[in-house]
C-alpha cells in the first residue's frame, strides 16, 4: 500500500491531498493562519505577510504562495513570527483610521479580530498617512481610503471576477494607494455598483453606502405611509447578522421586525419575480416564436444592465426589456397602493431591502422616476436592515413570526428562487413548458440549470422545441459570453447572468461571508422554501391574474408594458466626441423635431430644443434619440409645434416634450 505524501505541521503529520499551497494544508490541520490579502477565489497575491511560516531548512516563508512538497517540517506560531506578525498589524494600525467604533465594519473587521488575536494593547510606532477627503461620489458605495491596508483584495475581485479594474493600485512607495484610475472618484467612472469590491474588503474601506436615516426620517413624517418590499435572498441570510445558520429561512421574523420597526405593509419582491417571470417568459417566446432578436438576456441584474450599457451597447437590443422585480413593484406599488393605503402617491414611500448595493443605483435610473416621483425611494441591504433591527432594540431570535400584506405578499416558489444564480431560468422554463404545451407541468424542477459553475448551459426540449440557455455569474463570465455573442459563436436562446456569485444570494449587501459555504446553504434555503410552497409556477399566483385584470391590461399590452418595461441606453464615452463604432443610425433612433419657423421660434422653440437636448444628455439618451430643428412644420398659427416619432404636440411646452419623450422611449423599438 502507497502511503500518502505528508508534511509535519506544528509536529502533526497531514496528508498533501492537492491543496495548492501550505495555507490550504496548514488551514484542513485545523490552524487558523491570519491573512488579509488571501482568498480562495482569488489569484494568490502575498502583500500582507501575516501568514508566515517556518519551514525547516529553508526559513520562514509565506505559506500562501509556497506549494506542499512532501517530507516538509513547518512550525506555524515561534517566537519570532508571532513578533513578525504583531509588528506588522501594529503598522497597519499606525496608519490606519481609528474611529473604529463607528465604523460600519467594526463588527466584521479582520484588522481589528486580528489586533485582538496577536495581543496588541499599544501602537509603537507614529502615523504618517494624511488624512484623504472619503469618497461619497457612488450613490451605492463609500470609499474611505483612511482605512486601507492595500492588501488588493478590492482589486483583484473587480479585475478577476467582475472583469471590470474600476479600481487598481497608483502611486508608489509610501504614496502608494488604492484609487479609480487617474484619481477619479468611484461614481465618475465604469463601475457598475456591484459592490464586491466592499464584500471582499476585509477593513471599511468600502462599505455600502448607507440609507438608514432616509428611513427614521420617513416614519417621522406623519404625511408619509412608508412600506417595504423583501428580496427573495435577503430571507435566507439576514438571520446570519442574529446568529442564526446561513440558508435559515427567516421570513416571518423578518416581517414581525419591520412592523415593529415602524413599517405600515410589508410586502415581497417574489411577487413581482411572479410578474417578471410572465413578462420576460412572454416576450422570450415572441421572440423565439417570430424571429426576435436572440438569444436574450436577462435584465434583473441592475449592475449587469450597466456593464453591457457601458462595454456592449450594440448587445442592448439582446436584453429583455422587461424592469427587474424591484422597479416593477414600485411602478406597480405607487400604481395602486395610493389608493388602496389612503394617501397621495408622493406621500407613498417605498423602501426596497435588497442584498444588492446596484439596486441603489437601479433606484436613481431617471427611466424610473415619474413627475418627480421615484418608483422606489429607498434601498436598504440586508446588512443595513440588520443594523436597524439592532437600533430598535429588537431580539430577532425572539420575534414571533408575522405575516406579509396582500396582495402583494403573495407569491410561489418560481419567485423565491430568482435569488440564486439558474433560478430566473427555472422559473421562466416552468412558465414556457406550460405556455407551449399548453398542459401542466407534472414536475416542475429542471434540475439541469442549477449549478455552481460561473458559466453553465443546459437544454430542454419543450413540445418539440429545443430551448438552449447559458446561466452565468461574475461579469468576467459575462464578457466572455457577450464577446462570444458578438462573434457569432454563441448558440443560446436565452443568457441569464447576474453580476454576484452564486447570484444575489452572494450579493454585496448580504452578511459577509469568508467562503463560499454560506452561499451554498443560502441557495439550498431558497430550494428549501420553494419545495415548502404550494405553488410552484408564476402562472398560478392568482393575485398577480388579478394585478393582470384590474390594473394592468393582457400580458404584453400597452399598459403592462409602459409600467413593467424599459429602456437602456449606450454608456460608453465618444472618442473627440464623434459617433460610436456601434451607435445606432439616426434613422433608426426616435426623432424629435422642433419647427424653427418664426412664428415658432418667437413662442420659444429654441427654449424647447435646448431643454430637449439637455434633457437627452442629462440622462445619456443619445443613442437611442435625434433631436434637430426643421423648417417648417407649416402649423404657424398653434406654435411651437413639436414632433415626437409620430406625434405632432402643437403649443407645446417644455413639460410636455420631456413626458412624449418618455412615453415615446418606453415604446420605442
Amino acid at each position: 500500500m502507497i502511503k500518502p505524501a505528508v508534511v509535519t505541521i506544528d509536529g502533526r503529520d497531514v496528508a498533501i491531498e492537492g491543496e495548492r499551497n501550505l495555507l490550504e494544508l496548514i488551514r484542513k490541520a485545523h490552524v487558523e493562519l491570519p491573512t488579509f490579502c488571501y482568498h480562495s477565489e482569488l489569484s494568490i497575491y502575498g502583500a500582507c505577510r501575516l501568514c508566515l511560516v517556518d519551514v525547516e531548512g529553508r526559513g520562514i516563508m509565506g505559506a500562501c504562495s509556497t506549494p506542499p512538497e512532501p517530507g516538509m517540517r513547518i512550525k506555524t506560531s515561534t517566537a519570532e513570527i508571532r513578533e513578525i506578525r504583531r509588528i506588522t498589524i501594529e503598522l497597519l494600525l499606525a496608519n490606519h483610521d481609528g474611529h473604529c467604533p463607528t465604523c460600519p465594519k467594526s463588527d466584521n473587521c479582520k484588522l481589528q479580530a486580528l489586533a485582538r488575536r496577536m495581543g496588541i494593547e499599544t501602537i509603537r510606532f507614529k502615523p504618517r498617512q494624511k488624512r484623504v477627503e472619503v469618497d461619497n461620489s457612488s450613490c451605492s458605495l463609500t470609499r474611505d481610503p483612511n482605512k486601507c491596508i492595500l492588501c488588493g483584495d478590492c482589486v483583484r475581485v473587480c479585475t478577476e471576477i467582475q472583469g471590470i479594474g474600476a479600481i487598481n493600485f497608483a502611486h508608489r512607495g509610501s504614496q502608494a494607494a488604492v484609487e479609480p484610475a487617474f484619481g477619479k472618484k468611484l461614481g465618475d467612472v465604469e463601475c457598475v455598483n456591484c459592490g464586491q469590491c466592499a464584500a471582499f474588503c476585509p477593513t471599511g474601506v468600502l462599505t455600502p453606502k448607507s440609507e438608514i436615516p432616509a428611513v427614521w426620517r420617513a416614519f417621522e413624517d406623519p404625511r408619509k405611509k412608508v412600506v417595504a418590499q423583501v428580496a427573495p435572498a435577503v430571507r435566507v441570510a439576514l438571520g446570519e447578522c442574529f446568529g442564526l445558520p446561513p440558508g435559515e429561512e427567516v421570513t416571518g421574523r423578518l416581517v414581525a421586525a419591520l412592523r415593529a420597526i415602524g413599517f405600515a405593509a410589508v410586502y415581497d419582491t417574489s411577487f413581482t419575480a411572479d410578474l417578471t417571470v410572465i413578462e420576460e417568459g412572454t416576450e422570450f417566446l415572441q421572440r423565439k416564436t417570430k424571429g426576435g432578436k436572440l438569444p436574450m438576456f436577462t435584465s434583473c441584474c441592475p449592475a449587469w444592465v450597466k456593464f453591457a450599457e457601458h462595454n456592449y451597447p450594440e448587445l442592448l437590443p439582446n436584453l429583455s426589456s422587461c424592469r427587474s422585480p424591484q422597479q416593477m413593484f414600485g411602478s406597480l406599488a405607487k400604481e395602486t397602493l395610493p389608493q388602496q393605503l389612503g394617501v397621495a402617491k408622493e406621500d407613498l414611500v417605498v423602501v426596497s431591502i435588497m442584498p444588492c448595493t446596484a439596486k441603489k443605483f437601479e433606484a436613481r435610473r431617471p427611466e424610473f422616476t415619474h413627475d418627480g416621483v421615484a418608483d422606489v425611494d429607498i434601498v436598504l441591504t440586508t446588512q443595513e436592515l440588520a443594523r436597524m433591527i439592532e437600533e430598535a432594540g429588537l431580539d430577532f431570535k425572539a420575534l414571533e413570526p408575522d405575516s406579509l400584506d396582500m396582495p402583494f405578499g403573495f407569491y410561489t416558489g418560481a419567485g423565491v428562487i430568482f435569488g440564486a444564480s439558474g433560478g430566473v431560468s427555472e422559473a421562466v422554463l416552468r412558465f414556457a413548458a406550460e405556455a407551449l404545451t399548453g398542459k401542466p407541468l407534472a414536475k416542475v424542477d429542471f434540475l439541469q440549470v442549477r449549478g455552481e459553475g460561473g458559466l453553465r448551459e443546459a437544454s430542454v426540449v419543450i413540445d418539440g422545441t429545443t430551448v438552449k440557455i447559458a446561466m452565468v455569474h461574475g461579469l468576467a463570465n459575462a464578457r466572455h459570453v457577450a464577446e462570444l455573442v458578438k462573434a457569432g459563436k454563441a448558440d443560446y436562446d436565452v443568457i441569464e447572468v447576474m453580476a454576484c456569485p452564486g447570484g444575489c444570494i452572494g450579493g454585496a449587501g448580504q452578511p459577509i461571508a469568508g467562503n463560499g459555504l454560506a452561499r451554498k446553504a443560502r441557495t439550498k434555503g431558497l430550494y428549501d422554501a420553494d419545495k415548502r410552497l404550494p405553488l410552484h409556477k408564476s402562472q398560478d399566483n392568482l393575485f398577480v391574474t388579478q394585478s393582470y385584470q384590474e390594473h394592468l391590461g393582457p400580458v404584453g399590452g400597452e399598459r403592462a408594458h409602459n409600467l413593467l418595461h424599459t429602456h437602456y441606453h449606450n454608456r460608453r464615452p465618444s472618442d473627440e466626441g464623434e459617433l460610436q463604432k456601434h451607435e445606432t443610425p439616426a434613422e433608426v433612433r426616435l426623432q424629435v423635431k422642433i419647427c424653427a419657423g418664426t412664428a415658432c421660434l418667437v413662442r420659444g422653440a429654441q427654449k424647447i430644443a435646448h431643454a430637449v437636448r439637455g434633457y437627452v444628455e442629462e440622462h445619456s439618451l443619445q443613442n437611442m434619440v435625434d433631436v434637430r430643428m426643421i423648417f417648417c412644420s407649416e402649423n404657424c398659427g398653434n406654435g411651437p409645434t413639436v414632433m415626437v416619432g409620430d406625434r405632432v404636440l402643437p403649443r407645446c411646452t417644455v413639460e410636455e416634450a420631456r413626458q412624449a419623450l418618455d412615453e415615446e422611449l418606453a415604446n420605442h423599438t
